[in-house]
Parts: C-alpha cells; sequence; structure tokens
C-alpha cells in the first residue's frame, strides 16, 4: 500500500454529528435565515424546503454539533477503543482535546479516518474553534501543504489519484470481508434518534463500529491480517 506509517503510531477516529436543534422550527431567525440560503443550495427536488432539508443540517459545521467521537489505537498487540459522548460538545471536545494533548502530539503520530479529510477533521477543527477550545497541534494544520499534515484518509488512500468517486466504508468494508458496521443504524438516522430519544450509548456503539472497521481496513490495505475479536478492547469511562 502507499501509506506505510505503523499503525502503532496513528489514532483512528469517527465522529456522530446532529443538526444544533432538534428541527427546523427550533432555530432561531438569524440562524434560520442563513439555513434558507443553505438549504436552497443543497436541496435535491423543488419539493425539498428547508425543513425537510433539515435533517441533513449535522453534515455542516455551521449547524451542527458533534455529539460522539470514538477512537482506536493499537499497543501491545491490542486495540483499544474508546468514545467520547456528551450532550454538551464542549466537554466532549476538550475531553478529546486532553488526548491528543497528552499522547497524540508527536512527529511520527497521524490521526486516521474514513473521508476525513474532507469531513471529521475540518469538522473538528471549527467546532473547537466555536467552543473555545484551543486547537490540538496534530490539528492544527494552518499554514501546512497537504503533504505536511498529520492526516490519513481511508477512502483517499483507495483512490489512487482518482477523485471523481466516493466510496463508503461500508462498501470496502464488504469488499475485504470486514463485518458491517452498519447493521443497527447508519448516519442518516442519528440525528432522528439522538433528538428525539438522547441514546448516546446507542450512537457511541455505531460509531465504535466505524472505527474498528476503518482500523480494519487500514490493515488489509497494508496486507495484514484482521483484528480478532480477542484482540480487541472497549475503554469505559
Amino acid at each position: 500500500m502507499l501509506e506505510t506509517t505503523p499503525p502503532e503510531n496513528i489514532l483512528f477516529l469517527d465522529i456522530e454529528t446532529v443538526g444544533a436543534v432538534p428541527s427546523y422550527s427550533r432555530l432561531d431567525p438569524k440562524m434560520k435565515s442563513f439555513w434558507d440560503r443553505k438549504s436552497d443550495k443543497i436541496k435535491k427536488s423543488p419539493e425539498d424546503t428547508p425543513e425537510t432539508c433539515y435533517q441533513s443540517a449535522g453534515i455542516y459545521a455551521e449547524f451542527g454539533k458533534i455529539v460522539c467521537i470514538s477512537v482506536a489505537f493499537l499497543k501491545d498487540g491490542l486495540l483499544r477503543i474508546k468514545s467520547f459522548a456528551d450532550h454538551d460538545e464542549q466537554t466532549l471536545l476538550q475531553d478529546f482535546a486532553n488526548l491528543l494533548n497528552a499522547y497524540f502530539y508527536k512527529s511520527v503520530h497521524r490521526l486516521a479516518a474514513h473521508n476525513g479529510k474532507e469531513f471529521d477533521f475540518p469538522y473538528l477543527c471549527r467546532r473547537m474553534l466555536i467552543n473555545s477550545v484551543p486547537l490540538p497541534n496534530i490539528l492544527n494544520v494552518a499554514g501546512k501543504k497537504p503533504w505536511e499534515t498529520s492526516f490519513l484518509d481511508t477512502m483517499e488512500l483507495w483512490k489512487f489519484g482518482d477523485y471523481k468517486n466516493y466510496t463508503s466504508l461500508d462498501l470496502l468494508a464488504t469488499l475485504f470481508g470486514i463485518p458491517s458496521p452498519k447493521d443497527d443504524i447508519d448516519g442518516s438516522m442519528v440525528h432522528q434518534i439522538y433528538w428525539e430519544s438522547q441514546d448516546l450509548d446507542r450512537i457511541a456503539a455505531y460509531c465504535e463500529k466505524d472505527v474498528l472497521t476503518i482500523v480494519q481496513l487500514y490493515l488489509r490495505y497494508n496486507g495484514l491480517d484482521l483484528l480478532a475479536e480477542d484482540k480487541i478492547r472497549f475503554v469505559k469511562g
């Protein structure tokens, strides 16, 4: 594979996001006017309205928030998976930043996500700035060239220079014989589940499956065996 960073030097991650409020009607007037303009650009059919488009508000850092960050790292032959899930986004982001500042700050360290360069990494940075959480050095890419950042993207690695198509994590998992992370919910359902039931445990479980799949995919890219279940630890608290 083109990427040769040892898995032990990588923090794999996935984030789950939702709209900042439950529905379009709950937006304050100023934000509602901004969303009206945004929805006009993203609507898929003439019948779409700002209200119907709001289910996708969580995709945009200006209109959404992060409710879960799941991370995974290899150490001593074991994969440890941990989630930061909280209704208070600032608390969640600060806890995640503390992890990066304490353990993932050296030049050999990388962050990996699927479609991370287009979504996870910029979303994290934008929400940290909005919540007054100082950017950890590994996320602070101001002034850096693309090849100077510490970001790995399993979708970009799959492209081999072909920038025409998006390839989902679920499809790649199927191709490489990795169990699907979408056996309960998928990303399109997270906004509704969060605002209807506030079920952070269910969202975190889904996010952890995604980050485990990203790890397994990276291993397969590099010709390595998939991790067996007895090599995976879920860290609580």
